[in-house]
């Protein structure tokens, strides 16, 4: 990423398109706090995440941050309603919300109430990602950062996903940033960034 300058406001769906290799997944790894950028910084609400020292930026992406990934990354082992409460169990917090209460509600929300005790491997590549997303809302992200989510569906199923994507972003009044190469997703887009070689496209 070269000479980057960006401003998404807050509740907003920015779609961030380009072709392979242009820097894309990069960027988005770094607004994420998961990749050092090597000059310059990040700032989500007021706070340079990259100024953090590492347990605090860990902490800050598992409160203010919701991820999804091109590919589901579901624990195998684990049933659907365990995935999802997970990294409500791993922050923490002192909460007088039960994780896997919260977990249940989130499936439901995303139509996965009757799958909450089935296994990755027992349910489609669609249903997967939204488990996914409501996986990426247990612990109320202000932030949701999606990476090309939808690459390998079927048209009607990136409908659905995205359906419901959109839906808890807004539910939940988070900023929705989606990595993708289909020119169709990022016309529902709210601002649309255009990235090539590193830079930005005006």
């Amino acid at each position: 990423m070269r000479g980057i300058d960006l401003d998404i406001a807050a509740g907003r769906y920015a779609a961030v398109i380009g072709r392979s290799g242009s820097g894309k997944s990069s960027l988005l790894a770094m607004i994420g706090g998961l990749s050092r950028p090597t000059a310059g910084g990040i700032r989500i609400d007021g706070t340079d995440i990259w100024s953090l020292r590492d347990d605090a930026l860990a902490h800050f992406r598992s409160q203010r941050i919701g991820y999804v990934f091109q590919f589901a990354s579901l624990l195998p082992t684990l049933r659907l309603i365990d995935n999802v409460a997970l990294p409500a169990l791993l922050a923490r917090r002192s909460t007088a919300v039960d994780p896997h209460g919260r977990a249940a509600e989130l499936l439901d929300a995303v139509g996965l109430a009757d799958h909450a005790d089935a296994y990755p491997s027992e349910i489609s590549a669609g249903e997967q990602r939204r488990a996914v997303i409501a996986r990426a809302l247990i612990n109320d992200p202000m932030l949701l950062l999606a990476d090309e989510p939808t690459s390998d569906l079927d048209e009607q199923t990136e409908r659905e996903v995205m359906s419901h994507l959109l839906g808890a972003a807004r539910r939940h009044g988070a900023t929705l940033v989606l990595v993708t190469h289909s020119l169709a997703l990022a016309a529902g887009a709210e601002e649309v960034v255009q990235v090539a070689d590193g830079r930005l496209v005006p």
